[in-house]
């Protein structure tokens, strides 16, 4: 049974406990609320660049260009992926970087699998933003650049342009088939997804499921209005990559950004929560051993005074 002294250094610690994560709970819900903010503001921008790219991509077929182009694979050959995945450098944020090593554990075992099925090996990288989910995944066995260190702190447009021209130096120079970037979309308050989007060559289907988390569908969509493209459309597209891949990775850094900010806000909701209700316990503890101790020191007492009315 524990004793007055030992329960009173355990009300200490976890009164020390709810401080700090008091503390950071203040300071993550200072920076939740700025990511939104941010979040919110790259918006237009965001829809614009994507709405623009997803025209082109459906009224054109003809585009000579890296970044459109998807090589074909048969038997006997491989696909070189390159995986770019943004996580945080620090913890205390629930699942959420677990959550993101998990999916970038499932889709590369599916990759491999289905490419097996089909006589394709497939060889891949991982370039991991953060170094939580870095050091996990080469923890795991799996292929990641350990000497890529790229910290992610709240994000700017200008920090999404020195990701993007590592991401195309890798891509072009290092000759990747494919490209992806593993985030975390903030669905709700409540509800984040991590999901896995093709960035280059670009995707159709990637865009259609970005424009579903952020953009509006707008219901007078006309696809058979003809827009014409000066001087023509592999000019047009060539221009616009930069700004469009600019887009996606800024848009993809403010929401994994939102939702490490929103995890961690409610990782430190929840142990503040639980270092109250665990205070309130060890204080019940407290007062029954304080009230065993005086009921022995009374018995204590009243038996010596017993004695010696005895003798």
């Amino acid at each position: 049974m524990e004793t007055l002294n030992d329960v009173k250094k355990r009300i200490k610690s976890v009164q020390g406990i709810a401080q700090m994560t008091g503390a950071m709970q203040l300071v993550s819900a200072a920076k939740k609320r700025r990511s939104l903010a941010l979040r919110d503001t790259m918006f237009p921008f965001f829809e614009h660049c994507v709405d623009t790219m997803g025209d082109i991509m459906r009224r054109s077929e003809a585009i000579d260009n890296p970044f459109f182009t998807l090589n074909q694979k048969v038997s006997g050959q491989t696909w070189k992926i390159a995986y770019f995945v943004l996580c945080g450098d620090q913890g205390l944020a629930g699942s959420y970087n677990n959550n993101i090593v998990k999916t970038c554990e499932e889709h590369i075992q599916m990759k491999i699998l289905d490419n097996t099925a089909k006589g394709i090996t497939t060889d891949y990288k991982m370039y991991v933003f953060g170094k939580i989910a870095r050091e996990r995944l080469l923890h795991l066995g799996y292929n990641v650049d350990a000497s890529f260190s790229y910290p992610l702190p709240e994000p700017t447009f200008f920090d999404a342009q020195e990701v993007v021209s590592v991401i195309k130096q890798k891509f072009l120079i290092e000759s990747y088939d494919l490209v992806y970037l593993v985030y975390t979309h903030l669905e709700s308050a409540l509800n984040m997804k991590t999901d896995v989007i093709r960035l280059a060559p670009v995707d159709p289907k990637s865009i259609d499921e970005v424009r579903k988390y952020f953009v509006e569908v707008k219901d007078d969509d006309d696809d058979s209005t003809e827009i014409q493209y000066y001087p023509n459309v592999n000019e047009v597209f060539s221009f616009l990559i930069d700004t469009y891949l600019n887009a996606m990775v800024y848009g993809m850094m403010t929401d994994a950004y939102a939702c490490e900010q929103t995890a961690r806000f409610a990782a430190m909701d929840n142990a503040t929560n639980s270092a109250e209700d665990m205070m309130k316990d060890l204080e019940l503890k407290f007062n029954r051993a304080r009230q065993a101790k005086i009921t022995n020191e009374l018995t204590e007492i009243i038996n010596g005074a017993s004695q010696v009315d005895n003798l």
